[in-house]
């Protein structure tokens, strides 16, 4: 005789609430992924922007570093929204100090490159004002979701996410790159632990059991490893962490010593968040927390300066290093293009007149920007004046 257990019906509808609650927010998930903004029938147009020349120009040998302190998952700063607002803006001498870079190699070798810049407009400095919100990693309800069957993680977009071996998220920019935080790899003075040595995993699935039968419906998923052959870390993030202008250039691109074969994305100039589609941004990495699952997550979009863009989306550490993505119409093409405009640095402590104040921040791919990294993808600028 089969028992039977009953549930009350304050129980059921608990259940059935939280249930639809979910699908709710899986099917707005898949809304935005797609570039569509509920209510609205309008298409979100990427912006025409003018992409200016980073031009390298020399090149010097540094000495090798050191390797010595595990990598930071989390940074820091005294300079929030308002701060960034009042410093100076940088001078051209500046901009080139800041987008000048060093590039690790996987011997050990280190190496400084000067760059020229050419075409770049100052006025661009101008951004719309925002209003500045204390801000968790955690906002209320996680509103996280882990990315689970091989049938999503390994198709696009979510197959261009990608973990290191120092413990970030990437995003796979090129056949053989990938875009990163640079905090991930340098901790404003000097290479990390594990940077010389560094990994780039990709999450597939394993198709034998532990007896070494197929069972492809209930694959586990791995990590395959490639090594990374170059590393390139901005200037202006190599001023010591914790400092105003840093933070704006928390970026690194990864070249590997092979290509990946995967679908990857393209990097596009960040619009403001207002052009955003449902002014929101999304993004997915390898939250601590999570170990082994890929997390998706979308949010609003908040403040912003003409670098950084703060937002309210769930994050734990391991997801700074992803690749910040929207989907828009391109015009002149005529077709729906997904583009990286940001990483996700992390969350970031700022201390305000002794009063703390949390923020999750990402930075903007800003024309400048965009020109150096397309650089170090193509090798040349002719590829890289439409972003």
């Amino acid at each position: 005789m089969k028992s039977v257990i009953s549930e009350s019906p304050a129980r059921v509808n608990r259940r059935f609430t939280f249930m639809a609650s979910s699908v709710q927010a899986v099917l707005l998930s898949l809304l935005l992924v797609s570039g569509i903004t509920p209510g609205s029938s309008q298409k979100p147009l990427w912006p025409q922007q003018h992409v200016p020349v980073v031009w390298p120009q020399q090149t010097e040998e540094l000495a090798a570093p050191h390797f010595l302190h595990p990598p930071q998952l989390q940074v820091t700063s005294s300079c929030g929204p308002e701060c960034h607002r009042r410093a100076p803006t940088p001078s051209y001498w500046d901009l080139r100090h800041f987008l000048s870079y060093e590039t690790l190699h996987s011997s050990g070798q280190l190496t400084e490159t000067a760059v020229d810049i050419y075409g770049f407009d100052s006025n661009a400095f101008e951004t719309p004002a925002g209003r500045s919100r204390a801000k968790r990693q955690i906002f209320g309800h996680d509103s996280r979701f882990s990315i689970v069957g091989h049938d999503f993680l390994l198709n696009y977009p979510f197959s261009a996410a990608v973990k290191l071996s120092t413990g970030c998220s990437g995003t796979l920019v090129g056949d053989r790159h990938v875009l990163t935080a640079a905090h991930c790899v340098h901790d404003g003075k000097n290479y990390v632990k594990g940077a010389q040595k560094l990994r780039v995993g990709f999450l597939k699935a394993q198709q034998k059991d532990s007896l070494g039968r197929n069972d492809t419906n209930r694959a586990k998923m791995k990590f395959q490893w490639i090594r990374v052959k170059r590393t390139h870390v901005p200037k202006g993030w190599i001023k010591g962490n914790a400092n105003d202008i840093g933070m704006d250039y928390d970026y690194a691109l990864l070249e590997l010593k092979k290509a990946h074969k995967r679908r990857h994305m393209k990097l596009g100039i960040s619009p403001s968040a207002k052009q955003l589609p449902g002014k929101r941004v999304q993004f997915s990495g390898f939250d601590n927390d999570r170990p082994g699952h890929l997390v998706y997550r979308f949010c609003q979009a908040g403040d912003e300066t003409y670098d950084l863009l703060y937002q309210r989306c769930d994050a734990q550490p391991g997801a700074s290093g992803s690749g910040v993505y929207a989907r828009m119409w391109n015009r002149r093409r005529r077709r729906w293009e997904r583009k990286v405009i940001g990483i996700f640095s992390g969350h970031q402590w700022v201390d305000l007149r002794g009063a703390p104040q949390e923020f999750n921040v990402a930075v903007r791919i800003t024309p400048l920007k965009y020109a150096q990294i397309c650089y170090w993808i193509k090798g040349n600028y002719v590829d890289c004046r439409e972003g």
